[in-house]
């Protein structure tokens, strides 16, 4: 019988194209990659062909059959596409929660999230986090986490995230910066197997401040953050204009590119691999991604959801877990 711990996948909003992206991802990779869905059995898709199960342990035989595993959470409410049911709301937020147990637990070895619809949850659980990220990192009891997108060509990472653009400079610290490079450069050592990685950090302004013509936030901040951090042995190229650094060429020279407010990173990795983009969060004890993408209210339950995304993530959790496994093998 195998024995070989499965990825979890926590349903997300059942409303969205959550349960189906996941079945599909799942009958493109259950073969080669033993895999578990967390949720309530009623909102997958008409036809999935299932087992519900009580141990993460007995996925992997069944994912050789083709069948689904289950670990059921059971749901108060309906799933129809399109119309989120705040009644389901605790149940989307326990599917997490068990989730990360299996994982931390050693029952599991990642986590793969389906899309959540924050304001369903508010309504129905008051939901006090800002999203996934952020209820994962208290979860794992961990201050300060960072977002990755990653696609075949690109990985970036952006220092602020979900503000408003006036709000950045005041936001960007030295701090969130120094802290947004340590757990980066850890997460590619120990999470992607890259001995040495090489980061690439954009400037703030255009033509990243032109030597203070337009800014000072380079000068004054991030040129004396990566000054400190080269002198722990970091590699670093920057601050770079981001208008040059992801061009074909540029991206050869470099295994992430940190960039210093969210569309400065999400519009290259979007261009280059829109329906592939998989979202990763580094900083977590244990391993997370999830899909770029939203609920899709608007096509779920159409029959028109890409699964694209989903199966990259998968197959990202997968690599992670076997680079996580052998650096702790290594030591």
């Amino acid at each position: 019988m195998t024995q070989a711990r499965p990825i979890v996948i926590s349903c997300g909003e059942p409303a969205g194209i959550g349960p189906e992206i996941a079945v599909a991802a799942f009958d493109v990779l259950c073969r080669d990659i033993p895999l578990a869905w967390l949720g309530d059995p009623r909102h997958l898709p008409a036809g999935t062909d299932y087992v519900c199960i009580d141990k993460a342990s007995e996925a992997a035989d069944l994912c050789q059959q083709g069948k689904l595993p289950v670990l059921t959470v059971a749901m108060d409410g309906t799933a129809i596409p399109g119309t989120a049911d705040p009644a389901n709301a605790q149940g989307v937020i326990d599917a997490i929660a068990i989730g990360v147990d299996l994982v931390t637990t050693g029952q599991a070895r990642a986590i793969c999230t389906a899309p959540i619809h924050k304001a369903a949850l508010i309504d129905g659980a008051d939901f006090a986090h800002p999203g996934h990220t952020e209820y994962l990192a208290a979860l794992a009891k961990t201050d300060r986490v960072v977002m990755m997108l990653a696609c075949d060509d690109l990985r970036v990472v952006p220092v602020t995230i979900h503000i408003p653009l006036a709000d950045v400079s005041s936001n960007l610290t030295a701090s969130l910066l120094t802290d947004t490079l340590l757990i980066t450069h850890a997460a590619l050592r120990r999470d992607f197997g890259i001995k040495a990685p090489r980061i690439a950090v954009a400037g703030l302004n255009p033509h990243a401040g032109e030597d203070g013509k337009m800014g000072h936030e380079e000068i004054e901040m991030i040129t004396p953050v990566l000054d400190a951090l080269r002198q722990e042995g970091m590699d670093l190229m920057g601050p770079m204009s981001a208008d040059t650094m992801f061009h074909a060429a540029a991206r050869q020279n470099y295994d992430v590119a940190v960039c210093m407010y969210h569309d400065q990173a999400l519009i290259p990795v979007k261009t280059l691999g829109f329906d592939t983009g998989v979202n990763v969060t580094l900083g977590l004890p244990f391993i997370r991604t999830s899909p770029d993408h939203g609920t899709a209210f608007d096509i779920a339950g159409k029959g028109l959801a890409n699964p694209s995304s989903m199966i990259e993530a998968i197959k990202m959790a997968a690599v992670m877990a076997d680079a996580r496994d052998a650096d702790a093998a290594r030591g």
